[in-house]
């Protein structure tokens, strides 16, 4: 089934540092040439020498010249499919619209031009009755948060990103060439983006297609599930983890901090409290990196498609997410809000059950996997795996684990500290929100329950 791009749908370069391509080219004359930074950034004024020159230095090899260049980048009416993919890139920065406060109902959504018009007015249809009921449960009460479990990853998605030219670059790459290209909105949005980086900085993007990486090919695994052993897995799986995490952690505090030899080293954290009491330094000084010597791996499971984003936004940590061909339709979210009420759960359910058939009526009809994944809902659920350090995991808790992060994450973050806390309890028992390692950040913005979350956490 081929698709058209619509048009609505824009990627636009809006702003990129003043100074253009001096810098990475002096970047690359600083490494062989006498002079200061500055003398040799007063010689870089010559733009095509300048292009000629990073051209050169990046064709062997030598890319982080790039990194010099940032570019902010405007997303404007783009599928959410995009937006998720275009954030997993780490190197990144994005301020994206949010579901949770903002009313989607007239915002749109991304609409593929099928050949044919019998499948396009199917595909209309649905998303329409999609966006109705989204509407109908929001002046039923339901909190926008939760209501928009019933968007399609076509809705459209506003964004910002800014970024350095190499990560630029390893994200056209991916959009043009790789595991984006199956989609025809990513590709094309790509190759525009590549237009307009190339106009401006011909020097970084002139030899884009020749320096293109040959390995793109997304791996595919032939086991399929027994489906008499398929069980309920609980939300939250700690798959592996550093041995002995604690003294990891005070281990590399007194490497760092002391010159003392390893066999005392060892004596000092062999001392269960003089290891918490490193480890309560660490936590509460500036210097937090000793935290990175123990790692976790997670298994979380039936993570809703909205919530897929809020992860994916921590950017230290190793995230794996499925294709979304592999998203399980006979599994989506249930809030609260919803499930107490006996009509509003009914309909809810019918919405996922009717996408659902929706989905299979035009797979049927000879519509691509691609082309499909638009139909799926924010409220369809897929597992993933992430491996991630004791410091981005401090981080991760603070915000995640508050009494005002989304209530989805909040409990997947509440779940993985009680596994932590059963694996470590000297590093994790200082874990928790803002409120219960140090303060409050929110201001007037705060729950004004601190004492009973602090006691919560203590307790948990």
């Amino acid at each position: 089934m081929n698709t058209e791009f619509n048009t609505n749908s824009k990627a636009i370069i809006i702003g990129m540092t003043d100074t253009g391509e001096r810098v990475p080219a002096a970047s690359g004359r600083i490494s062989t040439q006498p002079g200061t930074a500055l003398e040799i950034l007063e010689l870089s004024k010559d733009v095509e020498k300048n292009a000629s020159l990073i051209s050169k230095v990046t064709r062997s090899g030598h890319t982080s010249t790039v990194e010099h260049t940032v570019f902010n980048l405007a997303f404007q009416n783009v599928s959410v499919l995009v937006e998720q993919f275009v954030i997993e890139f780490r190197l990144a920065s994005f301020t994206v619209k949010s579901r949770r406060y903002v009313d989607f109902a007239k915002l749109g959504y991304y609409t593929p031009h099928f050949e044919s018009k019998n499948i396009q007015d199917k595909y209309i249809e649905h998303m329409d009755y999609l966006y109705r009921e989204y509407q109908a449960f929001i002046d039923a009460g339901i909190p926008k948060e939760d209501a928009r479990f019933l968007l399609p990853y076509s809705l459209y998605s506003n964004f910002y990103c800014t970024l350095n030219a190499r990560e630029l670059i390893n994200m056209l790459y991916a959009m043009i060439y790789g595991r984006g290209s199956q989609y025809k909105e990513l590709k094309t949005l790509g190759e525009s983006l590549l237009e307009q980086a190339r106009s401006m900085t011909p020097g970084i993007f002139t030899d884009f297609e020749g320096r293109r990486p040959t390995v793109q090919d997304i791996p595919t695994y032939s086991y399929k599930p027994n489906k008499e052993l398929i069980k309920q897995e609980p939300a939250v799986e700690l798959l592996s983890y550093t041995p002995d995490a604690s003294k990891a952690v005070a281990r590399a505090a007194l490497i760092e901090g002391c010159n003392l030899p390893t066999a005392q080293i060892e004596e000092i954290i062999n001392d269960t409290n003089e290891r918490r009491a490193i480890i309560e330094k660490v936590i509460n000084s500036k210097r937090q990196r000793p935290l990175e010597a123990a790692t976790f791996t997670f298994r979380i499971n039936n993570v809703s498609l909205s919530c897929l984003t809020h992860f994916a936004r921590h950017r230290m940590h190793s995230i794996g997410i499925p294709q979304l061909s592999l998203t399980d339709r006979t599994r989506h979210i249930l809030p609260e809000t919803i499930a107490v009420n006996e009509d509003l759960k009914n309909r809810y359910c019918q919405a996922f059950v009717k996408t659902a058939e929706i989905y299979e009526e035009l797979k049927k009809l000879g519509v691509d996997e691609e082309t499909l994944a638009y139909v799926q809902l924010s409220g369809n659920t897929l597992d993933i795996v992430t491996t991630i350090n004791a410091r981005e995991l401090l981080l991760f808790m603070k915000l995640r684990s508050c009494n005002r992060a989304q209530w989805e994450i909040r409990d997947f973050a509440v779940d993985m500290l009680k596994k932590l806390r059963e694996a470590d309890e000297t590093i994790f028992k200082f874990y928790g929100p803002s409120c219960y390692v140090h303060k409050c950040p929110e201001g007037p913005m705060t729950c004004g329950k601190a004492a009973e979350i602090k006691e919560f956490f203590s307790k948990l």
